[in-house]
């Protein structure tokens, strides 16, 4: 084996860029393409990287430009991908869950052994330095002889209650425990052997928009070789306990796996006196030992070393060391190991109950209204309101389906990509009415202009191409400074040095101006919609509008907190937007949608404790120190790490997120008779105690 193993990534998306980074910091890999179906997010991620992009496997396997591939595609992907993959001589990677089922697995299993390809499931978090810690304390005697563990992912899971709905994960029941149980039973496995999954139970199932529930607390009894297992996965808001936690005759271990630390508390032989003491120094001496540790070595890493990114590192080392070295990697990386997770999984899968059918359409929809993002919090909304006023929709969305089964009889949901301009101007034909919610999160300007602005673009060019009556576009009050707590807003406000703010408020800025002059010149019928913060059922309890989260417990918000926030509810959103493609007056115009002022920040997380029993603890965050952390993080990426094409940070930009400015909606009041929520109690009823925010 050379001693470089060219590599590729299938499947551009999210997780791609962790291993990505644990790839460029792995000895002897060296990354050097990636393939996804789609042209602009190959084309992107290529481009960042310095890579070649292919959007075919065929296309990359005839290349004959690699020798090993990570396969981080949807999971419904994996099995076929990496068979053809090992069919073609390559070794692979596979993101988990490696496939569907125990029988897939093997076979993925058998293919790599016939051709003596290596063949590694994504068992990342057996890859971080605690984990291996914690093996050696087991393997020198230190825990004694185990009797019990508790493995536990309690992370709150988002798409359960506010979307989006349509992707792998939530289109089955048994897919939460494919994605997340992979995690688990493969620390059980690797440490006491093959899984024998005894019992499941569920509860506190969230209601799925369009019918339909999901579990958010499973617990399955297992045990291991003689070990009693415990697996707990809860989904619910919570505080993030993702750990490990074994018991044995000589000691206690507490594995923090996302946190990277391991403490384990052990007896000592001080009297009475003394040994409560001496008990809890010792912790707290492991404690600081664990933290200073990880904080050290994030800091002289500049972050690249954050106990995440450390697992995928783990992961790609074995990986590429059993390729470099011929011998087999460490058993938990196995492809044995990838298939006996895969089969106890399966096991516990058939103890989960049936997702009842999904509901039949009584007739076929007859759209007259595309909405674009339909499957997000808004458009979600958006598209149930259009119904209601008797419109049929045509959503456009990446999937075929959608969280529409009980109004299937008005709602279609069609795949179309957004790069694709002649598929757009079909999807639009017929069409009266077209709404884009779409929005890109890049992370250079250069991508926004061609993820944002460019698909803001085609969608419009199809818009006229089709003949459309009304498009809506919605930007956001992001885009206005909002620094000046002196300043009222109105739509007559400009955007102003758009190149200081952040590039999605600068994005959507640029959007509303190449769809204004469209409309200028070639008669494009266009109303602009800015959504503020938009509050109520389906939304998240996690909102970034009001400050930055640390799980479902903390949040330091922007500023001090204690000025009004330009709050708005979805339905009085959806009632606005709903009525711009009715009134002819709201062509070439745009809308601010804030509702009528009710609560800072403070006063939405008080009202939150007052509704809910929930106490969030609340920070305040100063905004010059947030821009000077920005500004130092700045000069790290650019000169160290020599990032291109990011946005310099500014102070103006902070304050804006912190919404210091008021708004005056009376022209969305004048115009569309709008009439937004007016009653305190009424408004806090339908943002927060309807709106199932902690999700049980």
């Amino acid at each position: 084996m050379a001693a470089t193993t060219r590599t590729a990534i299938i499947g551009a998306g999210y997780i791609a860029d962790w291993h990505a980074d644990a790839i460029k910091a792995t000895k002897g890999a060296q990354l050097v393409a990636v393939c996804d179906t789609s042209t602009s997010a190959a084309e992107a991620f290529a481009e960042a990287r310095g890579l070649k992009p292919f959007t075919s496997l065929d296309a990359l396997i005839a290349s004959g430009s690699v020798d090993a591939v990570h396969i981080t595609t949807p999971p419904h992907l994996h099995h076929a991908l990496a068979l053809q993959c090992l069919g073609a001589g390559l070794h692979v990677l596979v993101e988990k869950p490696v496939a569907l089922s125990g029988d897939e697995t093997g076979e993925l299993e058998a293919a790599a052994a016939a051709q003596s390809l290596q063949f590694t499931p994504g068992h990342n978090f057996l890859g971080i330095p605690a984990y291996a810690r914690l093996k050696r304390a087991i393997a020198a005697g230190k825990l004694g002889r185990i009797s019990t563990a508790d493995i536990t992912w309690a992370f709150p899971l988002g798409p359960l209650r506010s979307g989006p709905y349509g992707i792998w994960l939530m289109r089955d029941t048994r897919n939460l425990l494919l994605e997340l149980g992979p995690h688990l039973i493969a620390f059980a496995h690797d440490l006491f052997g093959p899984v024998e999954v005894l019992h499941l139970d569920h509860s506190k199932p969230v209601d799925l928009p369009g019918g339909g529930t999901r579990p958010q607390m499973i617990r399955i009894t297992a045990r291991a070789g003689d070990v009693e297992v415990n697996f707990t996965l809860s989904l619910v808001e919570t505080h993030d306990d993702r750990s490990l936690i074994i018991r044995g005759s000589s000691a206690m271990a507490r594995l923090d796996y996302a946190a990277d630390t391991l403490v384990i508390n052990a007896p000592n032989s001080s009297d009475l006196v003394l040994n409560p003491l001496r008990t809890e120094l010792a912790q707290a001496w492991a404690h600081l030992r664990e933290g200073t540790r990880n904080a050290a070595r994030q800091l002289a890493s500049l972050n690249q070393k954050s106990p995440y990114g450390l697992s995928f590192r783990g992961l790609c080392g074995e990986f590429y060391g059993a390729i470099r070295s011929g011998k087999p990697p460490a058993p938990g990386f196995s492809a044995a190991s990838a298939t006996a997770v895969m089969r106890a999984l399966d096991t516990a899968i058939a103890h989960l109950p049936a997702d009842p059918p999904r509901a039949r359409p009584k007739g076929t929809p007859k759209p007259d209204t595309v909405v674009i993002g339909g499957t997000g919090f808004i458009g979600r909304a958006l598209t149930r309101a259009l119904v209601a006023r008797g419109h049929d929709v045509r959503v456009l969305s990446r999937g075929k389906t959608g969280p529409f089964d009980d109004i299937a009889d008005h709602v279609e949901t069609v795949g179309v990509s957004l790069h694709d301009e002649s598929a757009l101007t079909d999807a639009m034909q017929g069409m009266k009415y077209v709404y884009n919610l779409a929005k890109s999160l890049d992370t250079t300007w250069q991508a926004a202009l061609e993820n944002d602005v460019g698909t803001a673009l085609r969608i419009a060019r199809a818009a006229q191409a089709a003949g459309v009556e009304r498009l809506v576009y919605t930007g956001t009050i992001a885009s206005y400074d909002m620094s000046d707590p002196a300043q009222t807003i109105t739509e007559d406000t400009p955007f102003e040095d758009m190149e200081t703010r952040n590039i999605y408020a600068r994005s959507k800025a640029e959007c509303e101006r190449q769809l204004m002059e469209m409309h200028r010149r070639d008669g494009l019928p266009l109303t602009i919609a800015r959504p503020a913060i938009v509050l109520g059922q389906g939304g998240p309890l996690q909102h970034w509008g009001i400050g930055r989260w640390h799980g479902a417990g903390a949040v330091k918000i922007w500023g001090n907190g204690r000025h009004i926030l330009p709050f708005a509810l979805i339905d009085d959103t959806t009632d606005a937007l709903v009525r711009m493609i009715e009134l002819p007056e709201a062509i070439g115009e745009s809308f601010n949608l804030a509702g009528v002022p009710m609560l800072s920040a403070r006063g939405y997380f008080d009202a939150i404790f007052e509704a809910t029993g929930a106490r969030i603890k609340v920070s305040s965050g100063p905004l010059w120190l947030f821009y000077a952390a920005d500004s130092v993080k700045f000069f790290l990426k650019t000169k160290l790490l020599h990032r291109k094409g990011l946005t310099r940070p500014s102070l103006i930009d902070w304050k804006s997120r912190a919404h210091f400015s008021a708004f005056d909606n009376s022209k969305a009041k004048r115009i569309l008779g709008w009439q937004p929520e007016t009653d305190r109690a009424a408004f806090i009823e339908k943002a927060i105690s309807r709106a199932n925010l902690m999700g049980f």
